[in-house]
């Protein structure tokens, strides 16, 4: 075949291949043919604004990865939420440090930033890390680069009220070193209790075309050890989502979540045939059975932390539990937008005592 030929064939093959990859990656993304289903967002307990959110972006045709980032970037921009974004308790420096993930079902493609500094909007970064890089997760000043060349702006991130609650903690740490408490009537009751916060938000979403897709973001542990990172930006245990069973994500105590690989789990089980309830029970389970060493056991040899997953399944039931309990979660149901019992194994006052 004379050069010229063989040139024309190659580009014309590259340019066939381009179109049927197009078509295949429109196909899978908006899956267009499936059957019209019901709605359903589910999310941690500070995320019913992100599940109404998420809804209403579905309802109207939104893809699901796009609903549900959408619902957690007005907790992100929250200053008055203390464990994700813009607002979150810092490291033990007082710098807040962000992680996130997002899972696109569909395409079975993920991206995560972790360490991330000065972004207001981690999830959004770490979707573009799954769009527009072969990676999944960029760290540090890498993923601060790589933010910065797609436009984020840099901000400081650090509230007033969050600098005075690490202030706080600071000062109570000790009462050898040069730092003095303030007098204890000075010192709002809320400042106590965020102590060791650990909160984060999580998002699943099944939209009208059958697909799942979920997004997992946070400020992590509260006065961590700079570059600390736990579960939420890490696939399969922060998150995880497979299109033809379901997606599950968590919140809670990171590093136990990372040792067992959760939200994986989860999603296996459920593949196995069981409910989104009963599959987050079986690997909290399994959470507590390992979990040997001597600090995360109380003195009456229960957990000393807590872990909550949430699920939702390919047919639209979703469940979540929690290693303590009562409490609740946020979920668009397919009607109405509400909170949700979550199943738990100890009660609060049993961790205390």
């Amino acid at each position: 075949m004379k050069r010229r030929l063989f040139l024309q064939s190659t580009f014309l093959t590259a340019l066939s291949g381009a179109v049927l990859k197009g078509k295949f990656l429109q196909a899978a993304s908006f899956n267009t043919n499936a059957p019209r289903g019901k709605v359903i967002a589910v999310s941690s307990k500070n995320g019913l604004r992100a599940t109404q959110k998420a809804a209403e972006m579905m309802l109207n045709g939104s893809d699901a990865l796009d609903a549900v980032i959408a619902g957690v970037n007005i907790v992100e921009e929250d200053p008055e939420d203390h464990s994700v974004g813009y607002g979150g308790l810092p490291n033990e420096e007082g710098v807040v440090e962000l992680d996130s993930c997002v899972m696109h079902g569909p395409t079975h493609n993920a991206g995560a930033v972790a360490s991330l500094r000065n972004i207001k909007n981690p999830s959004k970064v770490a979707r573009l890390v799954m769009e527009r890089t072969d990676h999944v997760l960029l760290v540090g000043e890498g993923a601060l680069k790589f933010a910065r060349a797609h436009g984020f702006k840099e901000e400081e991130l650090l509230t007033d009220e969050a600098r005075k609650i690490w202030l706080y903690w600071k000062e109570s740490l000790s009462d050898k070193d040069d730092w003095f408490l303030p007098p204890l009537e000075k010192i709002p009751e809320k400042y106590k209790k965020m102590l060791d916060i650990t909160g984060t938000i999580t998002c699943l979403g099944l939209d009208l075309n059958g697909n799942l897709s979920g997004v997992t973001t946070t400020s992590g542990l509260a006065f961590k050890i700079p570059g600390r990172v736990g579960d939420s930006p890490i696939i399969g245990a922060g998150l995880y989502v497979d299109n033809e069973v379901g997606a599950c994500g968590s919140t809670g105590r990171g590093e136990e979540n990372l040792k067992n690989l959760s939200s994986y789990q989860v999603v296996e089980y459920m593949r196995e045939g069981y409910s989104p309830e009963e599959a987050c029970k079986k690997v909290l389970k399994r959470v507590i059975d390992h979990a040997k060493l001597p600090n995360l056991k109380t003195k009456k040899g229960l957990p000393s932390f807590s872990l909550k997953l949430y699920a939702v399944n390919k047919k639209g039931e979703f469940g979540a539990a929690s290693i303590y309990g009562p409490t609740d979660f946020a979920v668009f149901d397919g009607k109405e937008n509400k909170k949700y019992d979550c199943a738990y194994f100890y009660e609060w006052k049993d961790k205390k005592n």
